[in-house]
């Protein structure tokens, strides 16, 4: 696995740096709605250069077991709560306090349990444990369908697997990541993917390299309600991957059937500020040469540049100067 990262120096101790990348979906089928109420799709993920930084600092190296006699009633806990309690102790979580009013609720503690439950589940505990400082650099806005959430979340399995030398698989990682969110596995799995089952099913596809404008309307509808919606097509027919594979020409720039998001009618319908920012994104090109589309349920909108557009500075800072709302150039990771 590789990482987009930079080091930086604290005294004797060494933060870590790491890209947490967004994603967006090149096209979002729904294929059916399953007996246990989640619905199976398919998709093409990409990466993105662009996203949240995560900054991991050690500081002092703990022994677990007098960390663990400091812990109330420890081994009469879960094993869940043990985690938790021990996360407690080890993780101080900075710029987070504007994404979960209960930081036990941000999805990089989760991560962070997650591991710890594993391990003291498996005996795998290591005597010793590094403090982290656990600082979030975010540029991922919440509930644009970019997976900002998923992406920290993985982010953090692996680099804290690193650090505190839990020599976790990236399948055992890849586990864990699915229990967390749909969204997860492919920021573990790290590279551009078609996904099935929920989500978590994926295949890597090689897709040309690309560059985005990519809008960031002010708009939130849940997800819930989305899946809810009546209107959502949810039979839409099962492609084989080896098609996805052949036909990308049909959907990595612009967009021919039966390739589309089948949340975007709804979205636009309910949210003017997307139905405006993907106008204003379609208005720049000819949907022959590039079709805009929106990114997962929403609300991010995004435009596939060809390469003589994406290099012109002037036409694209004219473009993001322009729109309606937050632009920004990103390319594929």
């Amino acid at each position: 696995m590789t990482y987009a990262s930079s080091t930086y120096y604290f005294g004797s101790n060494t933060a870590i740096t790491r890209l947490s990348p967004a994603k967006i979906n090149l096209f979002l089928h729904i294929t059916q709605k399953r007996a246990d109420g989640y619905h199976d799709l398919q998709t093409v993920f990409r990466l993105l250069d662009w996203g949240d930084y995560l900054h991991f600092l050690p500081t002092d190296s703990l022994a677990v077991a007098p960390l663990i006699q400091s812990i109330p009633d420890f081994w009469a806990k879960s094993s869940s709560d043990q985690a938790a309690a021990l996360c407690d102790g080890l993780i101080k979580l900075n710029g987070a306090a504007a994404i979960t009013e209960n930081l036990a609720d941000n999805l990089i503690i989760k991560a962070a349990v997650a591991l710890l439950q594993h391990a003291l589940e498996q005996d795998e505990l290591p005597e010793v444990l590094s403090q982290i400082t656990l600082s979030i650099d975010k540029h991922i806005p919440m509930g644009a369908g970019l997976g900002g959430g998923s992406s920290n979340a993985a982010t953090t399995l692996t680099t804290l697997n690193h650090l505190w030398q839990l020599d976790l698989t990236l399948d055992s990682l890849y586990e864990l990541g699915v229990k967390l969110g749909a969204d997860v596995p492919v920021f573990i799995f790290n590279q551009d993917a078609i996904g099935s089952g929920i989500g978590d099913a994926l295949a890597p596809i090689l897709l040309p390299e690309q560059y985005y404008l990519l809008l960031t309307p002010s708009a939130h509808i849940s997800t819930e309600t989305l899946f809810a919606h009546p209107k959502l097509c949810r039979t839409m027919p099962v492609l084989a991957t080896t098609d996805i594979e052949t036909q990308a020409a049909d959907f990595y720039q612009t967009l021919k059937p039966p390739y589309q998001n089948v949340f975007t009618p709804i979205v636009t319908d309910m949210a003017p500020k997307v139905a405006e920012a993907l106008d204003y994104l379609q208005s720049l090109l000819p949907a022959e040469v590039s079709a805009a589309r929106m990114s997962g349920t929403g609300s991010a909108v995004f435009l596939p540049l060809p390469d003589e557009i994406a290099f012109d500075e002037d036409t694209i800072q004219s473009w993001i100067d322009r729109a309606p709302c937050p632009a920004i150039l990103v390319h594929n990771l």
